[in-house]
């Protein structure tokens, strides 16, 4: 009896294993990290580049003048702002309290909520 029981916990750690071992195969290369990703594919865009060795600069990055452009590149590319899609700002004195060639407005009352009966 101690062989039988034996014998059946070996066939299931041979299958637990099997299935480890399918599943990591089938998933690919196992644990990957961004250095090596970035190490398998070189070059890329200039500014990921720049950005990247920022962030491998840690705190040193803040007085660096190369990080602080292409923090400032960053910024402009996400935000859009590359000065053609200002907002168009209104004429001065069109919406303040003095403007004369404005119509006045009435005041807004907010509705009278009522009881409702059950």
């Amino acid at each position: 009896m101690n062989m039988k029981i034996a014998a059946r916990m070996l066939a299931v750690l041979a299958l637990i294993a099997a299935m480890t071992a399918a599943i990591m195969a089938l998933r690919g290369h196992g644990m990957e990290n961004a250095a090596s990703h970035s190490l398998r594919h070189p070059g890329g865009e200039p500014a990921n580049l720049e950005l990247t060795r920022c962030r491998d600069l840690g705190i040193a990055a803040v007085d660096d003048d190369g990080c602080q452009r292409a923090w400032a590149e960053s910024r402009r590319r996400f935000l859009g702002l590359d000065g053609s899609n200002r907002p168009v700002l209104p004429a001065p004195g069109r919406f303040c309290e003095g403007d004369k060639t404005s119509t006045p407005q009435k005041p807004v009352t907010p509705p009278v909520s009522q009881p409702v009966s059950p």
